[in-house]
């Protein structure tokens, strides 16, 4: 029947542009965010979970009833876990503890099985969770791993999918894209796409304090003394995904926790936008090279999820004291909002 879909997963991609007004008051140029929450499973991972997948069902690596294994912060693994159920697939998953609790408890709704992983070991500690899903991927008969951190269709599929649809929705007018690198295919992905169209693009990668990244982006040495405990998930890393192009990427800007907290905050009290910590993350690098701006800059800010996967984290009054983030610091950007019983 017109306008319907014959299961949740037509529902992947072609997700909106949507400017920013309020929070980038005052900067020249025009700002948009690409609103990856507006993908099924609220996040961008939902398209590699879907292009990864029935990539390797074309190429006859996927045999009915196969487990599907995977590392994970969360939503790569709710994405693949949605994609498993309605493919007939069994999904098992290796998580960070630095994961919280509510991106768990969705996994743990759609079926999968999680493995909690100690999140401050190296890559190559038998504990990482990298290490965990890669021995139970060889332990697991008819399982595919689907390696998000190394797999090159990670970075394709968004070249195929949200890079034309970034390009046709700035009609081509975009200057800069902005976004935060964990394995980094969203962003190199999109990146490689764009800057076929037009060269002069400027690509922003976005790295968090602790993580490794932006050094090596510009050393091309890992430096272990960079890793240090951080707060923001999906961002950054302690090695160097084979997914992440770092060739399209032009330039690299650190954030920390505390500011990335704050920002979060204020896109949902400002724009009314409930993103994810990454999506705050972004908004701050924006911020940081805003004298690179002009007024013919179209500014597009890659937010990857939404905000309810982050309501004991960032969303948190007593999460974000926990951190030292105090009310006299957020300047406004605590809620207004109140509960009064009626009794």
């Amino acid at each position: 029947m017109a306008g319907t879909y014959n299961n949740i997963l037509e529902l992947i991609n072609n997700t909106p542009l949507v400017r920013l007004n309020r929070v980038t008051e005052g900067m020249k140029g025009e700002f948009f965010a690409k609103l990856e929450c507006f993908n099924p499973g609220h996040s961008t991972k939902d398209r590699i979970a879907l292009h990864i997948i029935e990539n390797a069902e074309k190429e006859g690596i996927l045999k009915p009833g196969a487990t599907i294994v995977e590392t994970t912060s969360g939503n790569t693994g709710f994405s693949i876990a949605m994609v498993s159920i309605v493919k007939g697939y069994k999904c098992i998953l290796a998580v960070s503890d630095k994961t919280k609790p509510e991106k768990i408890a969705f996994l743990k709704a759609m079926g999968a099985k999680v493995f909690l992983c100690p999140a401050n070991v190296p890559a190559d500690d038998p504990k990482s969770y990298y290490q965990v899903a890669k021995r139970i991927a060889e332990e697991t008969p008819n399982s595919l791993y689907i390696n998000q951190y190394f797999n090159k269709e990670n970075t394709h599929s968004h070249y195929l999918t949200t890079g034309p649809e970034i390009w046709e929705q700035t009609q081509g007018k975009i200057t800069h894209l902005i976004g935060c690198t964990g394995t980094g295919g969203t962003l190199t992905g999109a990146a490689e796409f764009l800057k076929e169209k037009n060269p002069q693009i400027k690509i922003i990668g976005v790295d968090a304090v602790g993580s490794v990244l932006k050094k090596y982006f510009e050393t091309g040495e890992l430096d272990p003394n960079e890793i240090k405990p951080y707060q923001i998930e999906g961002l950054g890393k302690n090695l160097i995904p084979g997914a992440l192009d770092f060739s399209v990427v032009d330039q690299y800007i650190k954030v920390s926790d505390e500011p990335s907290a704050y920002a979060t905050r204020e896109l949902a009290l400002k724009e009314a936008m409930m993103v994810g910590y990454t999506s705050g993350a972004c908004l701050v690098a924006a911020r940081k090279i805003e004298d690179t701006f002009n007024e013919n800059s179209v500014v597009v800010l890659l937010f990857p999820d939404h905000g309810s996967r982050y309501m004991t984290k960032v969303f948190s009054d007593d999460w974000m004291k926990s951190q030292g983030f105090t009310k006299s610091k957020l300047n406004g950007l605590e809620s207004n909002a109140t509960i009064e019983r009626v009794k």
